[in-house]
């Protein structure tokens, strides 16, 4: 009950910490939370509005921001396959100059409702063994099912799951799709400065 002896209203959130009990660095941080929930959602969408190969072209700018197609100082290449004929290889992560290093990537814009399940898994994991890999990254707007998610373990062959909300992740970690806003400086007092004088 609140002082005037009445219940609080259920659809009433209450904040754990009064705002005048929170810092300044509290406050920031509360605010880039907000912020960056309420980005991931909006780059998921405009993911999800994207062509199929633009969602693959995504995918790629996605790996090239992550580091991948470079091996320490060494180049290696980051390549979108042509979208006929790719024997659902979408993407292909060549790690070293001669492209003995190979990682396969598999990219599909799926609504929310509609999950990877265990025979997409498969599939991707026949495309691996006719290329002769055994490293693949399926990445989806959607989500795994469990089956799906089992099959990958399976697999004789290492293959990483990224769904939707991962993807939104680590898109704006890595500034792909989104811009700078603003940087914020919090100041405090500098006491070894004023104990010195």
């Amino acid at each position: 009950t609140d002082d005037t002896g009445r219940a609080p209203d259920p659809g009433v959130v209450v904040d754990a910490e009064p705002l005048h009990e929170l810092t300044p660095s509290d406050l920031v941080e509360q605010a880039m939370t907000t912020n960056r929930a309420a980005v991931e959602g909006e780059v998921l969408a405009a993911a999800l509005a994207l062509s199929p190969t633009g969602f693959e072209d995504l995918v790629i700018h996605l790996l090239r921001a992550m580091g991948y197609g470079r091996k320490g100082d060494r180049l290696g290449d980051l390549e979108r396959t042509s979208a006929s004929g790719d024997a659902g290889i979408d993407g292909i992560i060549s790690q070293d100059p001669l492209g003995l290093d190979r990682i396969y990537v598999q990219a599909k814009r799926y609504a929310v409702d509609r999950p990877i399940d265990r025979p997409k898994i498969h599939e991707f994991a026949g495309a691996l063994l006719g290329k002769q890999g055994d490293r693949g990254v399926y990445i989806t707007t959607s989500r795994f099912t469990q089956g799906a998610r089992v099959e990958a373990d399976r697999i004789n062959a290492r293959i990483e799951l990224i769904d939707g909300p991962r993807l939104a992740r680590l898109l704006v970690a890595h500034g792909v799709g989104v811009q700078n806003e603003q940087t914020v400086t919090l100041y405090r007092l500098d006491e070894d400065f004023f104990e010195a004088l």
